[in-house]
Protein backbone atom coordinates (compact mmCIF):
# COMPACT_ATOMS: atom_id res chain seq x y z
CA UNK A 1 0.00 0.00 0.00
CA UNK A 2 1.11 3.46 -1.08
CA UNK A 3 1.64 5.76 1.84
CA UNK A 4 -0.84 8.62 -0.11
CA UNK A 5 -3.38 6.01 -0.29
CA UNK A 6 -2.56 4.61 3.21
CA UNK A 7 -2.85 8.31 4.40
CA UNK A 8 -6.37 8.45 2.50
CA UNK A 9 -7.70 5.55 4.26
CA UNK A 10 -6.71 7.27 7.83
CA UNK A 11 -8.75 10.32 7.03
CA UNK A 12 -11.78 7.83 5.82
CA UNK A 13 -11.46 5.92 9.27
CA UNK A 14 -11.28 9.73 11.25
CA UNK A 15 -13.40 11.55 8.99
CA UNK A 16 -16.15 8.44 9.26
CA UNK A 17 -15.95 8.16 12.46
CA UNK A 18 -16.36 12.22 13.54
CA UNK A 19 -19.88 11.90 11.44
CA UNK A 20 -20.77 8.76 12.27
CA UNK A 21 -20.36 10.02 15.93
CA UNK A 22 -21.79 13.75 15.10
CA UNK A 23 -24.87 11.84 13.53
CA UNK A 24 -25.73 9.33 16.72
CA UNK A 25 -25.79 12.36 18.96
CA UNK A 26 -28.57 14.16 16.79
CA UNK A 27 -30.25 10.72 15.92
CA UNK A 28 -29.88 9.57 19.53
CA UNK A 29 -28.25 7.32 19.60
CA UNK A 30 -24.68 7.67 21.00
CA UNK A 31 -25.26 5.46 24.26
CA UNK A 32 -26.02 2.36 22.03
CA UNK A 33 -22.88 3.23 20.01
CA UNK A 34 -19.14 2.72 20.66
CA UNK A 35 -16.31 4.30 18.69
CA UNK A 36 -16.17 1.57 16.15
CA UNK A 37 -19.84 0.86 15.45
CA UNK A 38 -19.26 5.43 14.96
CA UNK A 39 -17.02 4.63 12.20
CA UNK A 40 -18.88 2.47 10.47
CA UNK A 41 -21.56 4.40 10.88
CA UNK A 42 -20.17 7.15 9.05
CA UNK A 43 -18.25 5.75 6.60
CA UNK A 44 -21.17 3.83 5.40
CA UNK A 45 -22.98 7.42 5.58
CA UNK A 46 -20.73 8.56 3.30
CA UNK A 47 -21.23 5.77 0.46
CA UNK A 48 -25.26 6.70 1.11
CA UNK A 49 -24.71 10.07 0.67
CA UNK A 50 -22.25 10.23 -1.83
CA UNK A 51 -24.44 7.67 -4.06
CA UNK A 52 -27.91 9.85 -2.82
CA UNK A 53 -26.71 13.11 -3.19
CA UNK A 54 -25.69 13.60 -6.72
CA UNK A 55 -29.01 12.20 -7.55
CA UNK A 56 -31.14 14.72 -6.23
CA UNK A 57 -28.70 17.34 -7.26
CA UNK A 58 -26.97 18.51 -4.09
CA UNK A 59 -23.18 18.86 -3.99
CA UNK A 60 -21.46 20.13 -0.88
CA UNK A 61 -17.70 20.68 -2.34
CA UNK A 62 -14.66 18.05 -2.17
CA UNK A 63 -11.56 17.61 0.10
CA UNK A 64 -12.37 16.43 3.69
CA UNK A 65 -14.88 19.11 4.83
CA UNK A 66 -17.08 17.94 1.62
CA UNK A 67 -16.40 14.30 2.93
CA UNK A 68 -17.79 15.00 6.59
CA UNK A 69 -21.00 16.75 5.45
CA UNK A 70 -21.82 13.90 3.14
CA UNK A 71 -20.96 12.03 5.54
CA UNK A 72 -23.12 13.19 7.84
CA UNK A 73 -25.42 13.56 6.02
CA UNK A 74 -25.83 9.57 5.00
CA UNK A 75 -25.44 8.39 8.80
CA UNK A 76 -28.25 10.53 9.67
CA UNK A 77 -30.31 9.18 6.97
CA UNK A 78 -28.61 5.09 7.80
CA UNK A 79 -29.81 5.74 11.35
CA UNK A 80 -33.13 6.91 10.69
CA UNK A 81 -33.78 3.61 8.77
CA UNK A 82 -32.53 1.53 11.05
CA UNK A 83 -34.46 3.70 13.76
CA UNK A 84 -37.47 2.72 11.97
CA UNK A 85 -36.72 -1.11 12.00
CA UNK A 86 -35.76 -1.11 15.91
CA UNK A 87 -39.32 0.42 16.97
Amino acid sequence: MEPSSLGQWVVYLVVGGIAGWLASLLMRTAHRQGILLNIVVGIVGGFIGGWLLPMIGLSVGGGWLGFLVTAFIGAVILLAIVNLFRR
